[in-house]
């Protein structure tokens, strides 16, 4: 990827940050943490890799996103707002009662591929979707975004196994490797090191990346997409609330709300960043 284009796929990744958290902010509610940690993954894969239409989200060939820990809705939401999806003033109403964008993501949002819900489950049906365009010869990719802590469930390696015996080289799973979940730093809870290891026991192409810098995210799943006779996996090595000092590397924001100090700081410093990948 040439250094234009990454620094394009930067600064909206900069501008997905900026929606998240405006959204979130609004109603005091939602994962930052992780939302954070995702912002180049999606950018790089909504505005430059995916087959995909906004005016056509059902189409049947097209490249489908299961984001497996879908908690970290605000970052999906907010991305599909911002490529057209949806109109960007429908994510004021994020999480309220008579909203359709709750919580955790739901397949009746234009865009989302795949209901979210317990934690484990999407890698399965990620799986099968990339068996079913097989099978239709649609030619298409699936791809799968998991969080490092999520890979603690047993589902998750079940559907590894299959995927590695039925050689689904159309599946694209992103680990989200930002090294907190809810109760603490991974390796004080449960460790799932090593990661890569683990995948290509189960007959996965292995990369490994920093899962920040678009270039190195975005060559990674062109070689992905090469890849023939196996499921990849890139192991995106990240920061648990990127893009703001004061929720960077912060178990609290995995869940919990900012003071007004820090919405502040947050603000101010993403309002920054994004100057200057525009300058």
């Amino acid at each position: 990827m040439n250094k234009e284009k990454a620094r394009d796929l930067s600064l909206q990744a900069y501008k997905i940050r900026k929606t998240l958290l405006e959204t979130i902010h609004t109603v005091s509610s939602g994962h930052i943490g992780g939302s954070m940690s995702i912002a180049e993954i999606l950018s790089v894969l909504y505005f430059d890799e995916m087959n995909i239409d906004p005016k056509d989200p059902h189409k049947a060939d097209r490249d489908r996103l299961v984001l497996s820990k879908g908690h970290c809705s605000p970052a999906l939401y907010s991305t599909l707002a911002l490529r057209g999806f949806f109109p960007v003033e429908h994510l004021k109403t994020f999480r309220k009662i008579d909203s359709d964008l709750s919580g955790h993501v739901e397949i009746h949002v234009p865009g989302v591929d795949m209901s979210a819900g317990s934690l484990g489950q999407g890698l399965s049906v990620a799986l099968g979707m990339a068996l079913y365009g097989k099978c239709k010869n649609y030619g298409n990719h699936v791809y799968c975004i998991l969080g490092d802590g999520e890979i603690q469930e047993g589902q998750v390696w079940e559907a590894a196994m299959a995927a590695g015996f039925y050689k689904a080289d159309s599946l694209i799973a992103f680990v989200d490797n930002n090294k907190i979940q809810l109760d603490g730093h991974l390796e004080e809870v449960m460790s799932p090191y090593p990661i890569g290891e683990k995948f290509e026991a189960f007959g996965w192409n292995v990369i490994r990346v920093n899962g920040h810098d678009t270039a190195q995210v975005g060559d990674a799943v062109e070689l992905a997409k090469e890849q023939k006779g196996k499921p990849t996996v890139i192991v995106c090595d990240t920061v648990k609330g990127k893009g703001v000092s004061v929720f960077e590397d912060q178990v609290r924001f995995h869940g919990g709300q900012p003071t007004p100090e820090e919405w502040e700081t947050a603000f101010k410093e993403i309002d920054a960043k994004i100057a200057e990948l525009e300058g």
